[in-house]
């Protein structure tokens, strides 16, 4: 059962969404959709992200030119299969990416001086870190069923920021135009591995 505030939450962002007017929205997804994706990708969404999909799901924006994803919204119902796993795997990719730039968390151990083994030894770590659920193109939350008000992460290779607050704060920053920031915006990433590249 979802706790009513991660319920609010979610439609608090949907409800911003709708007023943004910047994507096709198709009605949400079901109890027995979400069980089919969360079985076939391995994850749980957290409880407001589940909510916002509840109320509407986001499948279409104008992509901008030279956009990375075609469909940034990712489609939970109708999607490719292999376009929404290559999606759930950017954060761990970019990282992987890294590596070979040169990148080595402290947390893994000693770096193995063969390239092939250093990305071996990282894909390992990498593989047991907490999963994050793409939200909108590089955008993501943190997986968790239970979890809710997570900030938004902002995520291109190990260069992560905070987008938003929460979801519906992350709504306001990335699609009103007028949004401001309120003077005390501090968000604060709640979410281990992840939070030690912010910055």
């Amino acid at each position: 059962m979802t706790d009513t505030n991660a319920a609010r939450l979610g439609a608090d962002a949907a409800r911003r969404l709708r007023q943004a007017d910047c994507c096709t929205i198709e009605p949400g997804l079901s109890e027995d959709e979400f069980g089919r994706i969360e079985a076939e990708y391995g994850f749980r969404f957290s409880d407001d992200h589940r909510a916002f999909l509840t109320a509407g799901l986001p499948v279409h924006s104008p992509p901008e030119e030279g956009a990375t994803w075609e469909h940034p919204w990712p489609n939970w119902r109708d999607g490719d299969p292999e376009e929404l796993r290559s999606h759930l795997s950017w954060p761990t990719d970019g990282v992987l990416a890294a590596i070979e730039d040169g990148h080595w968390q402290a947390s893994w151990g000693a770096r193995p001086t063969d390239p092939d083994a250093a990305r071996a030894t990282a894909a390992e770590h990498l593989a047991m870190v907490p999963k994050l659920v793409p939200l909108y193109a590089h955008r993501f939350l943190p997986a968790g069923s239970g979890t809710h008000g997570h900030p938004v992460l902002s995520i291109w290779g190990t260069d992560i920021i905070c987008y938003g607050e929460d979801l519906a704060d992350y709504i306001s920053n990335e699609f009103d135009a007028d949004y401001e920031f309120p003077e005390a915006w501090n968000p604060q990433a709640s979410v281990a591995f992840w939070r030690d590249y912010l910055r």
